[in-house]
């Protein structure tokens, strides 16, 4: 469980993903469940990159991305914050969370087109 301060939570990467490579999607499942579940009961996060090693886009979008389609980006930006960074990883971030914010804005538009494409409300 995250360290709680006051009312901000501050969540490990490595404790909550299980490991200091934060490569996989299903890690950052872990991650975003802890956010997530810490959001339900009124805290804010902060999260810590705190000793970890490889990061990719994949762990983010599941870790932070997919925040934007529980709750509203006010939210997410009022109740989260980020420690121990590194700054090339920092770039991957805010890219994560902008095209994160840009799909779950129009995310009935994607998908629509995705039906299009595929072929008939069964796309799902």
């Amino acid at each position: 469980m995250g360290i709680v301060t006051g009312e901000i939570e501050i969540i490990s990467i490595i404790e909550a993903a299980e490991g200091n490579c934060c490569v996989a999607a299903c890690d950052g499942q872990k991650v975003h469940d802890r956010i997530a579940e810490a959001f339900r009961k009124n805290r804010k996060v902060k999260l810590s990159f705190e000793e970890t090693d490889d990061l990719t886009p994949a762990f983010l979008n599941a870790a932070v991305g997919q925040l934007y389609g529980s709750f509203s980006e006010e939210f997410v930006e009022n109740n989260l914050s980020f420690a121990d960074i590194d700054p090339e990883d920092e770039v991957f971030l805010k890219r994560v969370v902008e095209r994160a914010k840009g799909y779950f804005e129009h995310a009935d538009s994607y998908l629509k087109a995705f039906r299009d494409v595929i072929g008939g409300e069964d796309a799902e």
